[in-house]
């Protein structure tokens, strides 16, 4: 069910039809009493607006206007968004945010990173054992808490339909899925990341 969208005019006409009947409450367009009621309607039409504004806004994937409390009630911005995050993602910050429910599963980390718009792979390691083929890294107990993040050298968001005017209509680079998933990174692992083509 949609939200209800009033006008000025279906305000004046509610407002008319509430008063009482008789020669002394005329209902004409050129009645005093009708343009005095007409300069009030507006009002409710902006408010019913606004309103149904607030039902969008409410939530955080379509937010615009309440951003800002999102983002203050999440401990938001924070240097994972960059030095000047485009509306877009500091919605998708916020959404990310929200959405992560914890957890240390490779699932888990694929889901984080898709959320804030990268597309990523992880690699786990074992330590050196016998019967290892050739060719796998080499090295001491480390390696069993050693993970790597494979992504793209660039990832490039592109700016959608809705974006906020005067932001690239592109931008490239990794630093918010670094800071983000080191931020989240279970604290005994060792997080590495490899970029390629």
């Amino acid at each position: 069910m949609l939200a209800p969208n009033y006008s000025a005019a279906d305000y004046l006409r509610a407002l008319q039809a509430h008063l009482p009947r008789g020669r002394v409450w005329p209902r004409d367009s050129d009645a005093t009493q009708s343009q005095v009621l007409g300069t009030l309607t507006p009002v409710f039409a902006r408010l019913n607006a606004r309103a149904n504004n607030l039902l969008i806004d409410a939530f955080p994937g379509s937010t615009y206007e309440l951003l800002p409390e999102w983002e203050s009630t999440l401990g938001l911005p924070d240097p994972c968004a960059g030095e000047a995050p485009t509306t877009e993602q500091r919605v998708a910050q916020v959404v990310g945010r929200l959405a992560a429910s914890g957890g240390q599963s490779i699932p888990y980390f694929t889901a984080v990173a898709s959320a804030i718009g990268y597309a990523i792979t992880i690699s786990q390691f074992v330590p050196a054992q016998f019967g290892m083929a050739f060719g796998l890294p080499f090295g001491g107990d480390d390696w069993a808490y050693a993970w790597q993040v494979n992504a793209p050298t660039f990832t490039i968001n592109h700016l959608t339909f809705g974006g906020s005017f005067g932001t690239p209509f592109a931008t490239w680079g990794n630093n918010v899925l670094q800071c983000e998933l080191e931020r989240i990174a279970p604290a005994q692992t060792i997080l590495n990341f490899s970029y390629s083509d």
